[in-house]
């Protein structure tokens, strides 16, 4: 059992990897078995998870189950894993969504073997984020996860899917060639990639160092400020932050929906904790002194993205939208953060970075959900358009509930998981940046619209009469795949405390 626990991050990491090895050595033509074999497979790291998790002493200071080992000498770079409160929920986040992804992916009719792995290597690249301790390992997983989204949209996506994939590796390698560099330059500069060598060290370099041996010098203050602009505008990207999130509603509207399901799930998530794991504790005075400017795009990111959200008639892209507008949250609660450390506002600061990093366990959710049900209705209506839609209640009852639901909770209907994190982050932020906080509500008064919005047009109003006759109505795979989704919006917005209580310790050790 002791060396069962002393490597479970390692076990979590590569049993992905190791499920699509044996994915891939299955039949092409045995589809059946490559579907059960893809889904059973994904439950060995979700239940390894489970067993982190409860593994995990919330008390304890500094990350837990660490492993280290020797990677890359010669620029003293190592195979560094370990979490704490902010990266176990993200870990626990994605282990669930990927088999529900794969339950849901079961409507895939071509190359089902390939998807199948591609989904799985996926995974790995979003475990390997949240998990590692190495600035240059960060970077190759980062990096890892970008491929197999590309070709999961690429290639099982709907009619405009190559502009949107290529648009969404596009955009992800621009913010990636400036966080390389960033990072390279770090190393250079701390002689490590340690990331907790380089935090503790971080503030008392002293010095100038050569610039890619040109014969140019810059100051310590210079390269904190460069490496902070450039972690910032990567991590933007990935959120994304306003102007910076054009590429998603393409992305989101165009993927399969398992592809959708993960990518709003998980991997928006990887710039938001880019932002709590490199830029707060890397950056603090420089995160100190932009704080304005990174609350004023979250804001604009709240407002906007429900607007626009507002403004579709695309069901899917409605969806997209809600996820900008979301995420705008999690953006202003780190923003307050960043502003408040060390300040008389630092308890409210706690406040909102708890409920910032408990948004992002709920949006993935409660997005991995809203993206689930549009899939369920497109895959029989062969439509998102929601003017073709209306009065389809009567003919999908349990659909109905569980949409009605599921869009409460994304809407921050009190009682779900929504309204918990958003509550927290708006009453954190609030004495920090109350102007924006004013101006961010008109944002949440848009959401109910949108969420109202949609479920009116899908299931209220007149039955159009085309529809009589279809069978509408959720399937059993696809209510096992929403159950643990509903359970978990509703055990947070009930009883918060069991993943609070595990974020917050982490969160006042850092930033109280």
């Amino acid at each position: 059992m002791s060396f069962f626990q002393d490597h479970i991050l390692t076990l979590i990491l590569f049993s992905p990897v190791i499920s699509a090895s044996i994915v891939l050595l299955l039949p092409r033509e045995q589809e059946r078995t490559i579907r059960w074999a893809a889904f059973l497979l994904s439950l060995i790291p979700f239940g390894l998870s489970i067993f982190m998790w409860l593994a995990y002493v919330p008390g304890q200071a500094g990350f837990q189950f660490i492993e280290q080992a020797t990677w890359y000498e010669a620029i003293n770079s190592s195979y560094h894993l370990g979490v704490d409160g902010i990266s176990v929920p993200m870990v626990l986040l994605t282990t669930l969504l990927t088999p529900l992804s794969i339950l849901i992916a079961w409507s895939i009719k071509e190359n089902i073997r390939s998807f199948m792995v591609l989904f799985l290597l996926l995974e790995t690249g979003m475990l390997g984020v949240f998990m590692s301790l190495d600035l240059l390992l960060f970077f190759v997983f980062w990096e890892i996860g970008l491929i197999p989204m590309y070709f999961l949209i690429n290639q099982w996506g709907s009619a405009n899917r190559n502009y949107a994939s290529f648009k969404f590796l596009i955009y992800t390698m621009a913010g990636s060639l400036g966080l390389l560099l960033a990072i390279q330059m770090i190393g250079v500069a701390s002689g490590t990639f340690d990331l907790v060598s380089i935090t503790q060290s971080w503030s008392t370099l002293t010095g100038p160092m050569t610039l890619l041996g040109l014969p140019i010098t810059l100051s310590i203050a210079s390269v904190k400020t460069i490496a902070f602009w450039a972690f910032v505008i990567a991590f933007a990207i990935k959120v994304p932050v306003w102007p910076f999130h054009t590429w998603l509603p393409d992305a989101h509207t165009e993927a399969p929906t398992a592809g959708s399901m993960i990518l709003a799930g998980v991997l928006l998530k990887l710039g938001a904790y880019g932002f709590l794991r490199l830029v707060l504790p890397l950056y603090p005075a420089e995160a100190k002194e932009f704080a304005g400017v990174l609350a004023l795009l979250a804001t604009l990111a709240i407002v906007m993205g429900a607007f626009a959200s507002w403004g579709q008639n695309d069901f899917k892209r409605l969806v997209a939208y809600s996820s900008v507008n979301h995420m705008g949250f999690v953006v202003l609660g780190i923003a307050a953060a960043a502003y408040a450390q060390g300040t008389m506002h630092a308890q409210d600061a706690v406040i909102a970075l708890n409920g910032a990093v408990l948004q992002m366990f709920n949006h993935g959710l409660s997005a991995a959900g809203m993206f689930l049900l549009v899939g369920v209705i497109y895959e029989r209506a062969h439509t998102r358009d929601l003017e073709q839609l209306g009065g389809l209640f009567p003919l999908a009852p349990i659909y109905g509930g569980i949409l009605i639901f599921t869009g409460m909770a994304s809407l921050g209907l009190p009682g779900l998981n929504g309204f918990i994190s958003e509550f927290m982050v708006v009453r954190g932020v609030w004495p920090i940046f109350t102007l924006f906080t004013a101006i961010s509500m008109l944002g949440l008064l848009i959401t109910g619209a949108y969420i109202l919005k949609g479920i009116a047009k899908v299931l209220h109003g007149p039955l159009n009469e085309k529809w009589l006759g279809h069978n509408l109505e959720i399937n059993q795979r696809e209510v096992l795949a929403m159950a643990p989704l509903m359970l978990l919006m509703l055990v947070i917005g009930v009883w918060p405390a069991w993943i609070l209580n595990v974020i917050n310790l982490t969160v006042l050790r850092l930033f109280g």
